[in-house]
């Protein structure tokens, strides 16, 4: 088992910052092996497009600061480009059926929803909001209120109903 290699992958899909002790519990290891594992992974990242940076004793994958005018340019470009079928597609899922998890959209769509699901995450039109009580704890998503602004409308009761719902 390459502990440095792991924690990688962790801080990699985490969507917060992770404790050392978080991770020695999921890698059944000491802390001190991980905070050794850490420091040479922030060693090895910090000249790179990705770091990793340590605060209040938790560690998180970021961009690079020097970076940020491009990735912001990057991430305001894709926020620009319309939705295509498969956002639109899992926007309706999950408007429709909130709190949903990326598992019940998928089951729903048939195919694997990653994409979508980020797109509209970026877009700031969907949102976590919270955690189902299920194995793995998935997070659950809903919209907000940026999807009224995106659409035009007031209120999510503007919008037709379902058949299961009229």
């Amino acid at each position: 088992m390459n502990i440095k290699e792991i924690i990688e992958s962790l801080l990699l899909v985490a969507n917060k910052p992770v404790s050392p002790s978080e991770l020695a519990d999921i890698l059944k290891t000491d802390a001190g092996s991980v905070l050794g594992a850490l420091n040479s992974l922030m060693d090895d990242y910090k000249d790179r497009g990705i770091n990793i940076i340590q605060h209040d004793n938790e560690y998180e994958m970021i961009t690079n600061p020097s970076n940020a005018k491009f990735v912001s340019l990057f991430l305001n470009e894709e926020t620009r480009k319309d939705l295509n079928q498969g956002a639109l597609e899992t926007l309706a899922i999950v408007i429709y059926k909130q709190p949903v998890t990326k598992s019940e959209i998928e089951n729903i769509r048939g195919v694997n929803s990653d994409y979508a699901v980020r797109s509209l995450l970026i877009r700031g039109i969907i949102e976590e909001k919270g955690r189902k009580e299920s194995l793995g704890k998935p997070i659950l998503y809903g919209t907000n209120s940026n999807l009224l602004k995106h659409f035009g409308i007031k209120s999510l009761d503007e919008l037709p109903k379902t058949e299961d719902k009229k």
